[in-house]
């Protein structure tokens, strides 16, 4: 019995050994082994934070008595708000909210300072941009915050039983604040991009560690016809992919699909074009399939992270900023909110079309000659 359990363990031990020999002989195994758990620390230590900083707010104070421009002075004075303009009229919140310039506006009535002085609540309306519940809800804490102060200080010195002020809130593109509506679209891109990735990064790889990619050198078919063969499975899991999961989020979920139906899919098939080329470009390089798995969950790991699908682009440090403009997931992410919650039109839409163009040319150009250079 002892005999024969030391004999499984040497033998285990000896398959341990073979394991880790397979890993580390190679040095770009050994990189990826390393790298990405220093490149995911850096990402997520940097990129990772649902704070927010510097929140850009509009101020639309239809009174103008002194009370309600020392509530103003407030909001004014908080580190997490930034007042990037003054409200004369009714139309100027739209576009604020809709060109994205505003996260917040703060609307102080015309009979603010009247109703305080009659000992009357007084109200101040928040509008507050939806489309990403979390934030909308930090900022509505801070903001609430502030008023809270505010009322506290006021009965301090007045007395008055009751709170000065009261806030009336509406989201605009999400009524509710439901996080579901603003996840799921994301999670569309999200799930895309895995399953593309996984198809394209592996199917070079497969065939060499199959030991077939050396059949295909000898057929009739030129690399760019082995690279767009290579390239068309995953363009087609990919759209069936998103295709099913929009129908889940319509039909099931009940997300709003206010947009267009060939705005949406033209984002996607740009967004698979980028995905594919950067599938077989980490391919082309892979050996084994496990360099191309490892490979691809290099890619994808920061790609989430960069993208925007949980922590806002713009309270990321500028130099992260930079990096997120090579991330296609990142414009992907825009497109299926806008189009999903907003009704965005294709023409402003162009903005996130036209990188994914340029990175998927980019992308396929490279992986096209790394496949050249790897058969010849």
């Amino acid at each position: 019995m002892i005999a024969s359990l030391s004999a499984a363990w040497r033998r285990i031990v000896a398959l341990v050994g073979k394991e880790f020999l397979a890993l580390l002989k190679d040095k770009k195994s050994r990189f990826v082994l390393i790298g990405p758990p220093i490149i995911q620390l850096l990402v997520f230590g940097y990129a990772a934070t649902f704070d927010l900083n510097h929140v850009p707010y509009a101020l639309y104070n239809e009174d103008g008595g002194a009370v309600s421009r020392q509530l103003a002075a407030r909001f004014a004075g908080a580190p997490v708000f930034d007042l990037i303009s003054t409200i004369r009229r009714d139309a100027d919140i739209r576009p604020l909210i809709d060109d994205r310039q505003a996260r917040l506006i703060v609307h102080i009535s015309p009979q603010f300072s009247r109703d305080l002085a009659l000992g009357k609540p007084a109200p101040v309306q928040l509008i507050v941009d939806g489309r990403n519940s979390n934030s909308a809800l930090i900022v509505l804490n801070y903001a609430s915050s502030i008023v809270q102060q505010f009322n506290a200080d006021r009965l301090q010195r007045s007395g008055m039983g009751g709170p000065p002020v009261h806030l009336e809130v509406r989201a605009w593109f999400n009524p509710n604040l439901q996080s579901r509506w603003f996840l799921i679209p994301g999670i569309a891109g999200l799930i895309t991009l895995i399953v593309t990735m996984l198809v394209t990064a592996l199917s070079v790889a497969r065939e060499r560690e199959q030991g077939t990619f050396d059949q295909l050198l000898v057929t009739p078919l030129r690399p760019v016809e082995i690279l767009l063969g290579k390239a068309l499975p995953g363009f087609i899991i990919g759209m069936f992919e998103a295709t099913v999961i929009i129908a889940l989020a319509v039909f099931w979920f009940d997300i709003p699909l206010l947009g267009s139906l060939v705005t949406l899919y033209t984002g996607l098939a740009l967004f698979l074009l980028s995905a594919i080329g950067v599938g077989l470009m980490i391919s082309s390089l892979a050996v084994t399939q496990q360099q191309g798995f490892l490979g691809a969950f290099l890619f994808m790991v920061p790609a989430v992270i960069l993208s925007g699908f949980a922590t806002p682009i713009e309270n990321m440090p500028e130099a992260v900023q930079y990096i997120t403009l090579i991330d296609p997931l990142r414009y992907f992410v825009v497109i299926l909110r806008d189009v999903f919650l907003e009704g965005t039109p294709f023409h402003l839409l162009i903005p996130q079309f036209w990188p994914l163009a340029l990175i998927g040319t980019i992308s396929l150009s490279i992986a096209g000659w790394l496949f050249r250079h790897r058969m010849y």
